[in-house]
């Protein structure tokens, strides 16, 4: 919930809108007039190679930055982003700058922080980045009021926590803001959440919505790339295994699409019916949370909700049962209750896996802390399921431009035009043909006249 007062009004960073550094419970100055923090300006080179790998499997993001180059739609705009600093958001930051904005970019995970990277942004690609592998809670929001330091036109979120900044801490900029993008379903919660209690001071657009992302992004990207984290972390066979799916959202379907599929027996745990008959009806086992703990071997977590798994699971779940969260933030398994619970913890078993010993001698793995189990332990989503989620937010960056002033200071849907315009575009790079409608068919489609 936000508490700030929001006045609207547009005020210097020394103002009353914006908290000095030594009011960051002691976290030291923000270094908002430094012009980057990575942890090593020397792997750039490094980075640039794996940038370069990433941006040829990205064709529909390159067509759109070949078309910013010339169109220069967001000259003059600064954008301020939170996003994982990984080679597909690369490729996105490239094409807003091909496009005429000056970025700065912060870090949405500290687990998914790829320093090399980030260091060929900053020395390569002239972004401002504000990001390292593994900084803690302080040095994570430190990295989005330097981000913000650039008095953004536009904002591109993920997860909402550099929008919720702007509305607690940095109220000084809220009028200078058009609009932005939000990348992930817990981030759109949030933002529905703020427009509802009437703080939300502009407008932004919910790229997570889109067809195109929902389908490549939530369905099939994260589908492999948990089970991809999972594997990583653990070296386990699926095949046989009973797996756990709590959510049976867009990602759900997609984490238990892809774990039938690698032959394990897989049950869905759902709070919504239609969702759980959807689940029913494509042959899950549909259980609650209570029961399905006992019968689990891993459990995965995609809901957006917190503490989804919680002490009772834990307490009647087999040994050496797999914990892992595929939603954006680490509150979906309860990890305090399990750290309480346990009377000893074996931390990295495995890399980004932790054993929890239980007093009846049982062992919970738990895998990259709670967070999000395929950035933190495997590298996300393929680049060429980022290439159309990018597609939609560099897109979307364009119409903003273009229209904020048309718009409402709450949550808009990315125009349709732009969903099938990613989509046209994904499918020539892939030499698919569709059929058009002829002139007979538009016209018995549009007319009521015409009976049977």
């Amino acid at each position: 919930m936000i508490t700030a007062v929001l006045d609207g009004g547009c005020r210097s960073s020394a103002g009353a809108g914006a908290r000095s550094a030594e009011d960051v419970s002691g976290q030291g100055a923000y270094g908002s007039n430094d012009p980057y923090d990575i942890t090593d300006a020397g792997l750039a080179g490094a980075g640039v190679r794996r940038i370069e790998w990433a941006d040829r499997s990205m064709p529909v993001l390159r067509q759109i930055r070949a078309r910013f180059t010339e169109e220069r739609p967001l000259n003059g705009l600064k954008i301020a982003a939170c996003m994982h600093v990984t080679t597909e958001t690369a490729g996105l930051i490239r094409t807003l700058q091909a496009g005429g904005a000056q970025v700065a970019l912060a870090a949405s995970n500290p687990l998914s922080t790829q320093d090399d990277t980030a260091a060929a942004l900053v020395e390569e690609y002239g972004a401002a980045v504000f990001a390292r592998a593994g900084t803690d809670r302080a040095g994570y929001y430190r990295h989005i009021h330097q981000a913000l330091a650039i008095e953004p036109d536009l904002v591109l979120d993920d997860g909402c926590d550099l929008v919720n900044t702007l509305h607690t801490e940095r109220t000084d900029l809220l009028c200078t803001v058009k609009g932005g993008c939000e990348e992930t379903t817990s981030g759109v919660i949030r933002l529905h959440q703020m427009a509802r209690e009437g703080v939300l001071k502009f407008p932004m657009v919910a790229v997570n919505d889109t067809h195109t992302n929902h389908m490549f992004d939530n369905r099939y990207g994260t589908g492999q790339s948990t089970l991809d984290g999972i594997i990583r972390a653990t070296n386990t066979l699926l095949s046989g295994k009973t797996i756990v799916v709590a959510g049976f959202g867009h990602c759900g379907k997609g984490v238990a699409e892809r774990a039938r599929g690698m032959g394990a027996r897989v049950v869905v745990t759902e709070i919504d019916p239609v969702k759980a008959l959807d689940a029913t009806l494509q042959g899950f086992r549909v259980l609650p949370m209570d029961e399905a703990a006992r019968h689990g071997e891993v459990f995965i977590t995609v809901t957006g909700n917190r503490e989804v798994i919680r002490e009772e699971h834990f307490a009647v779940m087999k040994d050496g049962a797999i914990l892992a969260n595929s939603g954006h933030f680490d509150v979906e398994i309860d990890v305090r209750a399990l750290a309480e619970l346990a009377v000893d913890v074996h931390h990295g078993i495995r890399p980004q896996a932790d054993e929890y010993a239980l007093a009846d001698g049982r062992r919970l793995v738990l895998l990259a802390e709670g967070r999000l189990v395929n950035l933190a332990a495997a590298e996300g989503h393929p680049a060429a399921v980022m290439d159309m989620s990018f597609a939609d937010q560099a897109l979307t960056c364009r119409w903003l431009a273009r229209s904020h002033q048309d718009l409402t200071a709450t949550v808009h849907r990315v125009p349709a035009e732009i969903d099938t315009e990613v989509a046209r575009l994904k499918l020539d790079s892939m030499d698919i043909a569709i059929d058009v409608l002829s002139p007979a068919q538009e016209e018995y489609l549009g007319s009521w006249r015409m009976g049977s």
